[in-house]
């Protein structure tokens, strides 16, 4: 290997490491940084490994905050860092594998430093250590620089200007940690931000001009999901065994930092999921979500949200207007298709969420496309599988399929798309089916498990929205569909009486005994027929508008309608009740008539010739079903634990204590 070897244990002793944070001051220009900055280790990926390094460095993170603001080393390391990177557009021209590797290893310890700083110390410390400036003997004041704020503005310009090849994807994976890392703040605070060291540097001064082009690097870094250089391919060589090698340098020769040095133990490798195949992809898309959902400056908007909420397609050749800042245009096409690609991961979910209600662009591109199944079919797949998705998720898919089935277009579209074999789906075997009643089957089958397990208004109360939406331009319903809606309204029917029944022998208890607190069964109650109206008002508009491109539903309710008779005269439903009731009439009439022993196929055809017979005028209008999704009064108190939450738990190469994490409980989803 060349030099001496080093252990995990070891870095605390470590003679580099214990000069950087010492109590000397060393310059900019000291060769010790050459020294310092060549070292090389297989770079941490599971969460265990990336314990274990913060374990045995943060002794010498605690000495630097202890010393810097008389050395002001820190100052001097990102210095040479910001010396560095002017060269490292030409250096990466130039294949200057050294140069990329040290300025690499100069940003990774900062951002493990800054990692500490940020999380030990108030902004106003923060900022004494990033202003510190060694002054002249005898002088009497000098302009000290704001070395956060050029550090900020030179990540910016690393992740936007620097090409992507193989010797700078790791450095710009490692940009964008560093940023996310300053804005992790927030993660040491129960309460949401509304002004704070990030507010202060991302949305004024240096910073602000780079917003568009970094929202937009960050898009185009998910949208193209680059996978990390082959091992052969990295900025430096390495070892078979995963052990770094060491360089010697004109400068000298750094010995003993993390030379040999096997993270996690011998042989032991990270699980990589899925969604992190590609590190620079995941990690963009986290930093786009942290800055999308920062809370407004108190003097100015979120300029970041401003940029997600108006850029435009490509192929859009009409003007931006000029109150609009921050404007950019994308590729469309490529967005959908990655966004449909990859919504198997939260954050994934999270952004399409977030374009959808956000940008009205991306949203009407995405209703005028004709392969809508492309998008719809995974989030069905996230609301199929709830039991294995995490609260979060399963409202984002839910209120994604809301926002879309506000659009009449998108209503009728999905019921002209025919999808054979839906293999995850496995309560029956589907081999044709339009996408429209697979849509209906998957959104019933999550209210059940919600009255079954989680009992979640707000969630019931979405899933029956989109039904809802829907209803009037329900077409050539699949009959397990038709059977589906049926039941459920049979499995609320069921309920109603159970709880109506412990109500009554509840109150009849009380005559007798005053001392025992009565349950609230007029509650459940009232939310058990809230819900039942609701589906008695989605069949209803069913039938008043599109009764004759629906014959499996008038059987499913033939076949049920005994079902129906008791909410005939109750009073909560007597109105929606009078058109299902004149349906059932007339149709069991007919029946009558035909005689007894019918096929279904009989059945089905008397239904069709009596929908040309019945007489429209006949069934009672109501104001069609509409509902809107409407985002909570202050949606910051959602998302933005929400965001922190996916960075917490799928940020590559970051690590925070859970000790030392405020925003959210690490056991909660």
């Amino acid at each position: 290997m060349g030099s001496n070897s080093s252990r995990i244990s070891d870095l605390p002793k470590n003679e580099y490491l214990k000069k950087l944070s010492g109590t000397e001051s060393v310059s900019e220009n000291d060769p010790f940084w050459n020294q310092l900055l060549s070292f090389s280790f297989p770079a941490p990926t599971s969460s265990t490994e990336l314990k274990l390094l913060e374990e045995a460095t943060i002794s010498v993170c605690k000495a630097l905050v202890e010393n810097n603001p008389r050395t002001g080393n820190l100052g001097a390391l990102i210095k040479v860092f910001l010396s560095r990177t002017k060269e490292l557009k030409l250096s990466a021209e130039c294949q200057n594998h050294i140069f990329i590797w040290q300025t690499h290893n100069a940003l990774f310890i900062i951002c493990c430093l800054l990692k500490v700083f940020i999380c030990e110390m108030s902004d106003e410390e923060l900022q004494l250590h990033f202003t510190y400036e060694e002054k002249s003997p005898g002088s009497y004041g000098s302009d000290s620089e704001d070395l956060l704020e050029e550090l900020l503005c030179c990540l910016m310009q690393l992740i936007t200007d620097i090409p992507l090849l193989d010797i700078t994807y790791e450095i710009s994976v490692e940009a964008i940690s560093t940023m996310v890392v300053f804005l992790s703040c927030q993660l040491f605070h129960k309460e949401i931000l509304r002004q704070s060291i990030s507010h202060k540097y991302l949305m004024q001064g240096p910073c602000l001009p780079y917003t568009s082009k970094l929202v937009k690097t960050l898009l185009y870094n998910f949208i193209r999901q680059e996978k990390p250089p082959p091992p052969g391919a990295h900025i430096y060589p390495q070892q078979s065994d995963g052990g770094g090698l060491l360089y010697g340098l004109a400068s000298g020769v750094a010995t003993g930092l993390w030379t040999v040095f096997t993270l996690g133990g011998v042989g032991s490798k990270a699980t990589v999921s899925p969604e992190l195949s590609s590190p620079l992809a995941n990690q963009s898309l986290l930093l786009l979500l942290v800055l999308a959902n920062l809370t407004d400056a108190p003097d100015a908007p979120n300029p970041y949200r401003q940029a997600i909420m108006s850029f435009k397609n490509t192929q859009d050749s009409s003007p931006f207007p000029s109150s609009i800042p921050h404007a950019f245009q994308i590729n469309f096409n490529s967005l959908y298709t990655a966004l449909c690609e990859q919504q198997t991961s939260d954050q994934a979910t999270l952004l399409l969420y977030t374009l959808l209600h956000q940008n009205s662009n991306v949203r009407t591109y995405m209703l005028a496309r004709t392969d809508m199944e492309n998008l719809v079919l995974p989030i069905l797949e996230i609301l199929y599988h709830v039991e294995e998705r995490n609260s979060h998720h399963v409202y984002m898919a839910l209120i994604i399929l809301l926002i879309l089935t506000e659009d009449d277009g998108f209503n009728r579209s999905i019921h002209e798309v025919i999808l054979k074999n839906i293999t995850w789906y496995s309560e029956r075997v589907l081999t044709e089916i339009s996408l429209g009643s697979l849509l209906i089957l998957v959104v019933i089958r999550t209210i059940q498990y919600n009255m079954t397990r989680t009992r979640d208004k707000y969630l019931h109360t979405n899933c029956l929205a989109a039904l809802a939406n829907m209803s009037a331009q329900f077409r050539s319903l699949h009959q397990y569909a038709a059977q589906r809606i049926i039941s459920l309204f049979s499995l609320l029917s069921k309920k109603h009486n159970k709880v109506l029944e412990q109500a009554t022998q509840s109150l009849r208890g009380s005559l007798s005994s005053n001392d025992v607190p009565l349950p609230d069964y007029a509650q459940d109650l009232n939310v058990i027929e809230e819900v039942i109206r609701m589906m008695l008002e989605i069949i209803n508009s069913c039938l008043t508008n599109s009764l004759h491109h629906n014959p499996n539903l008038v059987y499913a309710l033939l076949y049920k309608r005994d079902l129906f008779e008791q909410f005939r005269t109750h009073p909560s439903f007597q109105d929606i009740m009078q058109n299902i009731d004149l349906v059932i009439t007339f149709f069991s009439s007919r029946l009558l008539q035909a005689g007894a022993e019918l096929s279904v196929e009989r059945v089905l055809e008397i239904i069709k010739q009596g929908v040309v017979a019945l007489p429209k005028d006949r069934l009672k209008k109501f104001p069609e079903l509409k509902f809107k999704y409407v985002e909570e009064e202050q949606p910051e108190e959602f998302f933005i634990p929400y965001v922190w939450s996916l960075v917490y738990n799928s940020a590559v190469g970051l690590y925070w204590n859970p000790q030392d994490v405020q925003l959210f409980t690490m056991d909660s989803d």
